[in-house]
């Protein structure tokens, strides 16, 4: 089966990888059915987990590869590297920034409102997960990743959409909503991984000098959804040196990973 895999076209691979993701974001939405509500602690510890792992994964997976490409294709590797980096965040910070504006505009929202505008910001900021994890797989065909990165980053991808499913099922449940309308609105905000990992793949392959601006860009956006979402969420949980330590587990595990199997 693994090898299967590994001889798969890269476009297939990222496609592959990103349904994967998808499916941890339909498993979390899924806790609607026997839980109203889920262990809050279990939950941050996920979250430090994969906020490790994504940051490890942005330099190791990311930003290294796209200094070296950028080396080898005679670019000016800190400029590329810090322009697609930067842009990556921004592009984010603006997301949040329109999403909240919006918001704003309706302060005596309906559930219904307040819904749909979670719904949409988580949906906004996946986009560049599924496009960092098709860049990565891409990536493998132009040896500037290892099938082993581009898989645990994935995982380490998948692994954070896990509550965000639960993060939009359960309150929906919570207000009455049914557990299958509450399943259905809470794993609809990962489909569009898989669409943009397949796209992610297909520029890498076929317009290869973005390559170095195109991974810095998606480091660039992970950094910002870490900071900004996932680190803060985890670190709300009364044992924050805790989940400290849960993000430095994920960080070490990342990091050896990557680096004794690539």
């Amino acid at each position: 089966m693994v090898d299967f895999f590994i001889n798969l076209n890269p476009i297939i691979q990222a496609l592959i990888a990103t349904l994967m993701t998808y499916a941890f974001t339909v498993l979390g939405s899924a806790l609607v059915f026997p839980f109203k509500n889920v262990n809050r602690s279990i939950m941050d510890a996920m979250l430090g987990i994969a906020s490790g792992v994504m940051i490890a994964a942005s330099f190791f997976s990311l930003l290294s590869p796209a200094l070296e490409s950028a080396n080898s294709l005679g670019q000016n590797p800190w400029i590329i590297v810090s322009l697609g980096f930067s842009i990556g965040g921004i592009l984010l910070f603006l997301t949040d920034k329109i999403a909240l504006r919006y918001l704003n505009n309706y302060p005596d929202a309906s559930k219904r409102k307040r819904t749909f505008m979670l719904l949409f910001s988580i949906t906004i900021h996946n986009i560049p997960e599924g496009l960092v994890v098709g860049l990565a797989f891409g990536s493998i065909a132009l040896n500037n990743a290892t099938i082993i990165s581009a898989s645990l980053l994935a995982l380490g991808i998948g692994i954070q959409n896990f509550p965000e499913g639960s993060a939009l099922s359960l309150p929906l449940r919570r207000d009455g909503m049914s557990p299958f309308k509450s399943f259905f609105l809470g794993q609809i905000s990962g489909i569009v991984e898989p669409i943009a990992g397949v796209l992610g793949a297909i520029l890498v392959l076929k317009v290869q000098f973005l390559l170095p601006f195109l991974l810095s860009f998606a480091a660039g956006a992970m950094i910002y959804v870490v900071v900004e979402e996932l680190i803060p969420e985890s670190q709300t949980n009364k044992r924050k040196d805790l989940m400290a330590l849960f993000t430095i587990l994920g960080f070490i595990v990342m990091m050896i990973l990557d680096v004794a199997l690539s």
